[in-house]
């Protein structure tokens, strides 16, 4: 694969940033592309390991060896064609996938670092985007089948692409006012420029998708912290009625609460009541009413939804940015010779972070404080683990000063009332109920109504959104059709 020797010649470069002083004073993407002849040379660290690890940790599957070889041999078009097999969207996954490929490499075992694939990916896709080379593709025969995809987020779009190459008539209901879900209104646009959103939608536009926004396919109101745009409420039953299948694939939205004393205080808010107005002030849709512009935030909660907290906390220009875990700290280095080739855990410091950030972890949040009904200040705990259990550090309380706070904790369960409208099984995590083994993969208890992504599995990576937008495409084609020739 590639030079058989790269491994032993060249060492891995990653992605160089912007300075912090530059990029904080903007919401644009601040990644620099590595030049073409800069991803040969990653290319050709792709060593002949005989069995690609890369391959399963990915889950799209992407065949990681045979792109970053072509890449070395400067085969760019084949290169893309290889990576569009496995991958709708690379665009995004290059962008915002966390690229559990390159903890499976085998050159993640030390001493030496993992071929730098998601920045190759990035190439590819960047370099097939501006030489033309991604076009519609529109397909040769119609079927007369109508499918319905709920929610246009990466599993939606995904599932909806692949139905639509195959000649289904298909139509993706959107309750936000732009098609992207998550995609565009879950991640700031310094991570995922929103115009890669559009750039893809003309093109799956011109395969024949359709998409309507501002519908909400629903019987029941949004809970507390999931926001929407939805002018117009659709019924399950007319779904049911007008299209031969239907593909639930919303993200899963509804926020883990924090129900302390002191929640209802102005200044606590879910994550996404920050992020989601914020994407859309850089629309020009609206102007986000919370602003951290010289305040002191504290974001309760360690995942990438709390990065992404902080670092349009930064943006705003506020006073400091703390960020408290309940877990305790990772290490710093993972136990490769354990855990390879699985995804290790270890402390992962984001770009949000290097921006100006605090952290702490064991921290238990015992009650916001307030005056005058506004957020003061965070009454917290040190907590000790010992064998998986929690106890608080008898006389370790103290207080953080906050006039935000952004509860970032994760997500328990898909938008509230689309899985009860369509009368849709649950397992016990509340989303929908849709095996992934034997016949019926994808298939829910209601006959014609599939579930894919976070509605299926919870809240996940959009690279398992995409994983599972293309399979549950492939399981509809084939009841409708009695047979299929989309990938698993």
């Amino acid at each position: 694969m590639g030079k058989p020797t790269g491994f032993l010649e060249y060492q891995r470069l990653s992605e160089a940033y912007l300075p912090i002083a530059k990029r904080v004073k903007t919401y644009q993407e601040f990644v620099l592309r590595l030049s073409d002849e800069e991803a040969k040379i990653q290319g050709a660290r792709c060593m002949d390991c005989g069995i690609p690890f890369c391959n399963t940790g990915c889950p799209v599957n992407n065949i990681i060896p045979d792109w970053n070889d072509l890449v070395y041999r400067g085969n760019w078009r084949e290169a893309i064609e290889v990576l569009h097999s496995t991958n709708n969207f690379p665009e995004f996954t290059s962008r915002i996938c966390p690229a559990p490929c390159e903890a499976a490499c085998t050159l993640n075992i030390p001493p030496t670092a993992p071929v730098g694939i998601k920045s190759i990916e990035r190439v590819i896709i960047d370099k097939a985007a501006e030489n033309g080379w991604v076009v519609p593709q529109p397909p040769r025969r119609k079927t007369g089948k109508k499918i319905a995809v709920v929610g246009s987020g990466p599993a939606g779009l995904a599932a909806a692409q692949q139905l639509a190459r195959v000649g289904h008539d298909v139509t993706v209901f959107e309750k936000s006012n732009r098609i992207g879900g998550l995609l565009r209104y879950g991640i700031p646009d310094f991570k995922l420029d929103k115009r890669l959103i559009d750039w893809r939608m003309a093109q799956m536009v011109a395969e024949g998708v359709r998409f309507q926004t501002g519908v909400l396919i629903s019987n029941a109101a949004l809970p507390k912290g999931v926001i929407s745009d939805a002018k117009m409420v659709i019924s399950a039953e007319k779904l049911k009625k007008d299209f031969d299948a239907v593909v639930l694939a919303g993200g899963s939205e509804t926020p883990r609460d924090l129900p302390v004393p002191g929640r209802q205080l102005e200044g606590v808010y879910f994550a996404m009541e920050f992020l989601v107005p914020q994407n859309k002030e850089n629309h020009g849709d609206i102007e986000n009413p919370i602003s951290a512009k010289g305040r002191h935030v504290v974001v309760i909660g360690g995942g990438d939804t709390g990065s992404d907290c902080v670092g349009t906390s930064n943006r705003h220009g506020a006073a400091s940015v703390t960020q408290i875990e309940l877990l305790p700290q990772p290490p710093e280095r993972e136990d490769s010779a354990l855990v390879w080739p699985y995804w290790p855990l270890k402390l992962r410091t984001s770009s949000s972070h290097e921006e100006g950030c605090a952290r702490d972890w064991s921290i238990g949040t015992k009650e916001f404080v307030g005056e005058s009904g506004k957020l003061r200040a965070i009454r917290a705990v040190r907590l000790e683990w010992k064998d998986g259990r929690m106890s608080e550090v008898e006389g370790s309380e103290f207080e953080i000063k906050a006039d935000l706070a952004f509860l970032a904790m994760g997500f328990t369960a898909p938008v509230g009332g689309v899985l009860d409208a369509f009368g849709v099984d649950k397992d016990a995590r509340g989303n929908a109920k849709a095996t992934t083994d034997g016949a019926g993969c994808y298939a829910t208890n209601v006959a014609g109504v599939y579930a894919a992504g976070d509605m299926r599995r919870g809240q996940s990576l959009v690279v398992w959104a995409i994983r599972e937008g293309r399979q549950c495409a492939r399981e509809v084609d084939q009841f409708l059709m009695g047979s299929t020739t989309l990938p698993r």
